[in-house]
């Protein structure tokens, strides 16, 4: 649903103040997994954003890669952050730092290990033996296959937490399929009921199922870890983008469930509530709904100045403006398209329904509420310079988690990774002259 946008009288009161003045005169928290040490072996979107989330809560996230190419987004490009000069002379034969994998990474450290040799699966192992978490998304067996899969590490580490995520889950005829995000998207029901109801299927404009399977992973990751905290047993976490989409689908999940009713394509539209859509400005779009009659009537009279609507038997109740949802929308459009964004947002403001305007991303980010809430930070990244990323986007008393550190280059932390597992200088290099890392 949207948010109803606040009263400009609200916005510059004294609740407004008081709430500023608290907020600037707390600390935060400390970070609440610090001290926890993760093993990631994630590539793509949905992994790392589980273990990036685990990151910004202060946990120690080692991201292994493959040795030459690290993870699959590093070759996502264009674009690409530019590099600086000076940047470290170790990394200069790597390619420019992905705009896709800065997306992602933040706050871990990067190694490269070839766990396919036998050295290279023994440094896993003594990693997992100082793990709390380890966090997967290979096809289900194929970790197993390496000596890597939950009983396997269950008996290095009784205490581990071990996630894995996969398209469809370790159960089931479709188990050993891979998971695609547009894929599955299409598969469980959301490309069904997203585009235009005269037009074809569409897909989100972001990989909305692969973040959410990383915030669900992140939760049970949360949950496990209390739950070890209690029994001190280890869980096994099987988190799938498929489930993640059919609990996705909600209302419409529902829908069908109880009533047999299918859903459809409504474009910006809501299936049960009429108008809640985006309407054309002389110069642009917004989106507004009207949840109650209340509403309705505030529209009708005080922003279309056309109280006759509110009184028409055609739009009088939600249930007769859904079913004449045609006509209505064409008598909002027709007054909206007389003037432009800006004016109809002044019109808006302070009545108490839920408005705004479909910005693109640039006037997302330049958003006043988004400069506020401090949603993107600067970091200092040792290839790219000082580049942009999202912040965490939840704040605890008053204060969002930092970012401790960029999202790393391919290999940054393996030496110091490696020494902190016991390896001497000599052993090292050995390991990477044989290209186990």
């Amino acid at each position: 649903m949207l948010v109803t946008r606040a009263s400009s009288r609200f916005l510059r009161g004294p609740s407004h103040r008081f709430y500023q003045q608290q907020a600037s005169a707390l600390n935060g928290i400390p970070p609440p997994l610090q001290g926890i040490k993760v093993v990631d072996l994630t590539r793509v979107l949905a992994g790392p954003t589980a273990t990036m989330l685990l990151a910004d809560l202060g946990a120690d996230v080692v991201k292994v890669e493959e040795v030459t190419r690290g993870d699959d987004t590093r070759q996502w490009d264009p674009p690409s952050a530019p590099l600086i000069e000076g940047a470290p002379a170790e990394a200069k034969h790597l390619p420019a730092e992905s705009a896709y994998f800065l997306a992602a990474n933040k706050n871990k450290r990067s190694m490269t290990v070839n766990f396919k040799k036998p050295e290279g699966l023994k440094i896993i192992h003594k990693m997992i033996a100082q793990a709390d978490i380890l966090v997967e998304n290979y096809v289900p067996g194929k970790l197993a296959g390496m000596g890597l899969g939950y009983e396997d590490c269950k008996a290095i580490n009784p205490g581990l937490v071990y996630a894995s995520i996969t398209g469809y889950g370790q159960t089931g005829p479709y188990s050993q399929a891979p998971g695609y995000d547009v894929i599955i998207a299409g598969e469980g029901g959301l490309m069904h009921i997203t585009g235009e109801p005269d037009g074809p299927p569409c897909k989100v404009g972001v990989a909305s199922t692969d973040i959410a399977t990383g915030l669900y992973a992140h939760g049970a990751i949360m949950a496990a870890l209390i739950s070890r905290q209690r029994t001190g047993k280890g869980v096994w976490v099987d988190c799938s983008l498929f489930d993640t989409q059919l609990a996705g689908l909600a209302n419409v999940a529902s829908n069908y469930l109880i009533a047999g009713h299918e859903g459809g394509r409504h474009g910006t539209a809501h299936p049960s509530i009429v108008p809640y859509q985006a309407f054309p400005c002389k110069d642009g779009f917004l989106m507004f709904g009207t949840g109650n009659e209340r509403q309705f009537k505030t529209l009708a009279t005080r922003i279309l100045e056309q109280p006759a609507l509110a009184d028409d038997p055609r739009f009088s109740s939600n249930a007769a403006r859904v079913a004449n949802r045609t006509e209505l929308i064409k008598i909002i459009s027709d007054v909206l398209t007389t003037n432009t964004k800006d004016y109809w947002i002044e019109k808006f403001t302070g009545l108490g329904i839920p408005f705004g305007p479909i910005n693109n991303v640039r006037q997302a980010f330049e958003h006043p509420q988004a400069k506020a809430r401090h949603a993107a930070i600067e970091v200092d990244h040792p290839r790219a310079g000082k580049i942009k990323v999202v912040a965490p986007a939840v704040f605890y008393d008053g204060k969002k988690m930092p970012v401790r550190r960029p999202p790393p280059w391919l290999s940054q932390h393996t030496t110091e990774v490696l020494e902190e597992l016991g390896y001497s200088s000599k052993e090292i290099e050995e390991l990477k002259e044989v290209q186990v890392v």
